[in-house]
């Protein structure tokens, strides 16, 4: 039996989300039609009003309701602790462990020349400035894959040049090509917890 084109294309739609199946797609598509005409509603409006409201911190690059955001503003924050991660979900990742009390650095992705993304194509020179303005440590805390690593060597060889700057990065107890933000707590906080000096 061929499903009406409407509820097709709303399929086709709902599996361009990340980590939903055709299956999945096919039972949120059902939940969506059966849900009240008032909560599907709502949903979009949540996610229009989100994408219409959201922006990028000017300092740390995350995404915030109020420039600076939340984190920057705050006043118990570490200012000589910088985390460097690709995107703000693995920010978000690290802040749920409640282990990490220093400020952040989103790059906005790693560096991939399969996907056309070059240094020039990331918040680096950015990050460069805010390290000279007296950061003591800097933990890179990048995604543990090919792009991942690229983005650390890359990095390494650049923060090397700041005398008295410690570079070290987290340990992982994660498989190698998976994203810190499907790590649990528990992992997260043990590998801030055991993060090692990098050398070059």
């Amino acid at each position: 039996m061929e499903y009406a084109s409407s509820f097709k294309k709303l399929i086709e739609e709902l599996k361009k989300l990340p980590g939903i199946g055709p299956k999945s797609a096919q039972r949120m598509a059902f939940y969506f039609l059966e849900a009240p005409k008032s909560q599907t509603d709502l949903l979009a409006e949540v996610i229009n009003q989100a994408k219409d409201s959201l922006k990028n911190c000017s300092n740390c690059f995350n995404m915030a309701d109020n420039d600076p955001c939340e984190i920057c503003s705050d006043q118990s924050r570490d200012k000589s602790l910088f985390c460097v991660v690709e995107e703000p979900k693995d920010l978000m990742a690290i802040e749920r462990t409640k282990g990490f009390f220093g400020l952040y650095h989103v790059l906005g992705g790693a560096i991939s020349p399969i996907d056309g993304l070059g240094p020039s194509d990331l918040k680096i020179k950015e990050l460069l400035k805010r390290i000279d303005a007296g950061v003591k440590e800097v933990v890179l805390a990048m995604n543990p894959t090919a792009q991942g690593e690229a983005t650390v060597l890359y990095l390494t060889k650049l923060l090397t040049k700041y005398d008295n700057l410690k570079i070290t990065r987290i340990a992982y107890g994660l498989p190698i090509g998976s994203d810190l933000d499907y790590a649990d707590e528990a992992t997260l906080v043990k590998s801030f917890e055991g993060r090692r000096e990098v050398n070059v």
